[in-house]
């Protein structure tokens, strides 16, 4: 896979903050000069309080569409399961008209089942779950054709996960990046993987930018050696209700440091 420019992303957490807070998160975030910023597609704070304050993804993008100007915007990732592909489709084109085309497409086949139970979704298994997703890419891309107006771009598809018989293979036939926790030896495999899964489907592999995780790690221990394995796309996760972004000021000297080495 060719060397691409580092990119820069924050997931800024929709939980255990108030929206005011999160909106100034995501100013903070574009004003600092970070590429993308995620958000993530849950009904329910993944960690501390379990019924703390929490909010909604896609109405969130929307917003944050408006709020901002220069700054990629996205969810790490879409569940799937919650809405129909069509609608989706529809939901995407919207925002992505709203944002002037900053808009990234992340989806997932769904995993944390309170969400499932609460909002009354089908948890079924990770196969079924899996399955559908397979199902439904096939439907987003098709109503993206048939809308009008159309999209203002082709909206970059992001799909997150490292099931190597069926995500691995979705990405090689619809995705723009794939974004895995995968590290070190087991990255190296996974990347293997998907370039069969390329090779198999007729894609070149060099089309498909590599995001990873970067979690609370710097980047002289994780920068250089995952950049090195393929990844140009590092995520930072910033919680609230503080969003702290000092971590993300170190990431963005490296990448400005990086890019202007290989420019």
């Amino acid at each position: 896979m060719t060397s691409r420019p580092v990119r820069i992303a924050v997931q800024i957490q929709p939980q255990h903050a108030d929206y005011a807070q999160i909106r100034d998160a995501v100013r903070r975030a574009e004003d600092l000069g970070v590429d993308v910023a995620f958000n993530w597609d849950h009904f329910y704070p993944l960690s501390g309080e379990p019924e703390g304050k929490h909010f909604e993804c896609w109405t969130m993008l929307a917003a944050w569409a408006e709020q901002t100007s220069r700054i990629e915007i996205g969810a790490l990732v879409t569940c799937n399961s919650y809405r129909n592909p069509d609608l989706l489709a529809d939901m995407t084109r919207t925002v992505d008209h709203i944002s002037g085309g900053r808009l990234i497409l992340g989806i997932g086949s769904g995993w944390f089942e309170k969400d499932y139970s609460e909002y009354g979704y089908e948890f079924g298994t990770a196969g079924t779950r899996l399955d559908a997703l397979g199902a439904a890419l096939p439907r987003i891309e098709k109503r993206l054709g048939r809308l009008n107006p159309p999209p203002t771009r082709d909206i970059p598809v992001l799909i997150g996960g490292g099931g190597e018989k069926k995500t691995l293979r979705f990405v090689a036939q619809h995705a723009d990046i794939w974004h895995t926790f995968s590290d070190g030896d087991e990255l190296t495999h996974k990347i293997g993987v998907l370039r069969q899964h390329c090779a198999d489907v007729g894609r070149d592999p060099s089309e498909i930018e590599i995001s990873v995780n970067a979690g609370t790690s710097t980047p002289q221990e994780y920068g250089d050696a995952h950049r090195a394995l393929g990844a140009s796309l590092f995520t930072l996760p910033v919680g609230g209700p503080d969003y702290d972004f000092t971590p993300v000021r170190q990431w963005l000297t490296w990448r400005d440091a990086v890019n202007g080495s290989s420019a």
